[in-house]
């Protein structure tokens, strides 16, 4: 006995198999949320469809007006709210701009040495100290200089390198690294260096938050609001 199949229906013009007609015209997700259109809409055929015997009170209707002038507010609100964040990052661009080709000081960042000239940082200081010693590596973490300081008061310490090894010799140009060591009212303490390092190049590209990286001598990357100083 033959077996038959039942005759699917044509299919639209452009249509090459059913399962593209299903994806076309495939019924969108539910959403959450309420536009002021799709707010408009239900209110009005609320409004058409109401009971003539038993039409909505006054004060359902002033609610439902309130409602919507608190939707149409924070919809004022969060457009205005995009508008000033696009407005700030345009700012910070510009201003990461602008710090191309300049000094800034960044915590941790590299002593670079170039023909000879002193390499300047700070640390600070918020309890003053005893008595204070840098250190500064090679790129291969060797010491090459440590210099003594006599005791501080409180703020912010300027520090110098002046390019030489502890044996006198002029080092090569080239990044450095360094370290402080300081005691204070009896306390081992290791303040953050702060260096002075040229800005390369700014970016907010792969940051969460959209924070603007600063990328430095010595390839190192450096949030901009942690920038310290800015030098000529």
């Amino acid at each position: 006995m033959a077996t038959t199949t039942a005759a699917k229906a044509p299919l639209p013009n452009g249509i090459v198999s059913y399962e593209e007609y299903i994806a076309k015209n495939k019924v969108k997700a539910p959403s959450n949320t309420m536009d002021q259109g799709a707010f408009l809409t239900l209110f009005t055929t609320q409004l058409r469809n109401q009971n003539p015997l038993d039409p909505v009170k006054n004060e359902a209707f002033v609610a439902q007006l309130a409602q919507f002038s608190q939707l149409e507010a924070t919809t004022a609100m969060k457009t205005s709210m995009e508008t000033m964040v696009k407005s700030l990052d345009g700012d910070k661009m510009l201003a990461g701009a602008a710090l191309i080709g300049r000094r800034v000081a960044v915590p941790n960042g590299p002593l670079t040495l170039l023909g000879g000239q002193p390499v300047e940082a700070n640390v600070d200081l918020p309890t003053g100290a005893d008595g204070v010693q840098m250190l500064v590596f090679n790129d291969k973490g060797q010491q090459v200089r440590k210099q003594i300081f006599g005791a501080q008061p409180i703020g912010t310490m300027r520090l110098s390198w002046d390019g030489l090894s502890d044996a006198g010799a002029p080092m090569p140009d080239g990044n450095y690294t360094s370290q402080v060591l300081a005691r204070s009212m009896g306390k081992a303490l290791q303040p953050t260096v702060n260096s002075l390092a040229t800005v390369r190049s700014v970016s907010n590209a792969g940051t969460a938050d959209n924070v603007w990286i600063l990328e430095v001598d010595g390839g190192k990357s450096v949030n901009m609001a942690d920038v310290k100083r800015i030098a000529y």
